[in-house]
């Protein structure tokens, strides 16, 4: 950490013949002195030893207090500044002190750093298994987002969290919906803009807890999410998939794997890391899967239906997990020709099963609400509540056949 010590500075003197003290701060291979603005004559500094002993003279008191006050000042702006990156950089630290910072240079926190602290702090969490890899690249991705949007609206390369406005953070929605670009596409969709938005909050509230900022000034943000139905699978287009027999192994095997997760509802970074140490059988012989879900590390626990069961007889010893891996891209588009040979109108993707999970598979057969939250790993029944709306749309569509028959 840092390393203070009071020294003379050698050579000139002023006219009361005493030299001036100053302040040498150490950290790793690194020194830089400041002049503290005091000045006491080389053999009182040597009879006071370092000013350490017991200060009789006033003016010895009045120094001694002042180079305290010093002192105190430097390790806690450094303790500041290594918060944010323990590459302290003293020459910084020294404009910090004395008030000689750059023209420009962020005052105390900037948004950016705030940013990368969060992320080295999320990276920990993902080494650690609580939190999932691809959760990281999008906070990577939300920081990248930022800095494009200070450049550009403000012509800075960083700016403090001490200077972000509410017209900031508006002004920053408006960039991330119309102007923000990537992989040749302008603007964000609403949902991912909210998610963005909620990101550098998070990052935000992280701060205040490492007492780097004292509010958040992401807190004026009040955008929502558009709900949308999710698309899922009936009973019928269920069982006409599970029925199919594909004579191309790699479609067969595509099935077998969108099944898995239309009968467990886990969604992709959960069922690949699965394996047989998550399989656990309960006092009355019934198996289960038992983990916690990437994205929330909460547990979800899963019984063990016939189909899952068959499936995972089936890739028994074929592979280290209970199923195959295959990326997210390729099974998109393995699933449209399995849509295709099935007579599937839908789009279907890994979140389809995930989504018929929960409405088909669950809430449709009348698995209570709060059993089918805990089951798919959500915080708090709401986030589930969105799927019991969906089967009341589908139940009227049913009851508008139903009553045109007796019209």
């Amino acid at each position: 950490m840092l390393k203070t010590i009071f020294l003379l500075k050698s050579g000139r003197v002023n006219r009361d013949g005493e030299s001036s003290i100053i302040l040498r701060l150490s950290y790793k291979t690194k020194t830089i002195t400041i002049a503290s603005g005091k000045y006491i004559s080389k053999e009182k500094w040597i009879q006071t030893n370092h000013l350490k002993n017991t200060l009789k003279a006033e003016k010895e008191k009045v120094i001694k207090s002042s180079l305290d006050l010093m002192q105190l000042n430097a390790e806690k702006k450094f303790t500041e500044l290594f918060r944010i990156d323990p590459e302290v950089d003293l020459e910084l630290l020294k404009a910090e002190l004395t008030g000689k910072a750059k023209i420009g240079q962020p005052q105390g926190p900037s948004i950016i750093s705030i940013m990368e602290t969060y992320n080295i702090f999320f990276t920990k969490r993902v080494n650690s298994g609580e939190r999932a890899a691809a959760s990281l690249q999008k906070y990577k991705r939300a920081k990248d987002l930022l800095l494009d949007f200070i450049t550009k609206a403000y012509k800075k390369e960083d700016m403090s969290a001490s200077e972000i406005s509410s017209s900031f953070v508006f002004k920053l929605e408006q960039f991330l919906k119309y102007e923000s670009s990537f992989k040749d596409q302008t603007g964000i969709k609403n949902n991912s803009v909210v998610k963005y938005m909620k990101m550098y909050k998070t990052a935000c509230n992280y701060a205040i807890k490492m007492d780097l900022i004292i509010k958040n000034p992401f807190n004026v943000y009040d955008g929502r999410l558009s709900v949308k139905d999710a698309v899922f699978l009936t009973q019928l287009e269920l069982n006409t998939i599970e029925n199919k027999i594909f004579s191309t192994p790699r479609l067969e095997k595509v099935k077998d794997i969108f099944l898995f997760s239309c009968y467990t509802g886990y969604a992709p970074v959960d069922a690949m890391d699965l394996t047989e140490r998550n399989l656990s059988e309960d006092s009355n012989g019934n198996l289960w899967i038992m983990t916690s879900r990437a994205k929330t590390a909460i547990r979800a626990n899963v019984p063990v239906l016939p189909t899952i069961e068959k499936i995972i007889s089936k890739y028994k010893n074929q592979q280290k997990g209970l199923i195959p891996k295959i990326s997210n891209q390729k099974m998109n588009a393995y699933l449209k020709e399995i849509a295709d040979a099935c007579s599937i109108d839908k789009h279907l993707t890994w979140y389809v099963a995930r989504h018929t999970f929960a409405t088909t598979v669950t809430l449709g057969n009348g698995v209570r609400l709060e059993n089918v939250s805990a089951m798919m790993g959500h915080t708090n029944t709401k986030q589930t509540q969105h799927y019991a709306k969906v089967l009341d749309v589908n139940i009227m569509e049913d009851m508008e056949k139903l009553k045109s028959k007796f019209r």
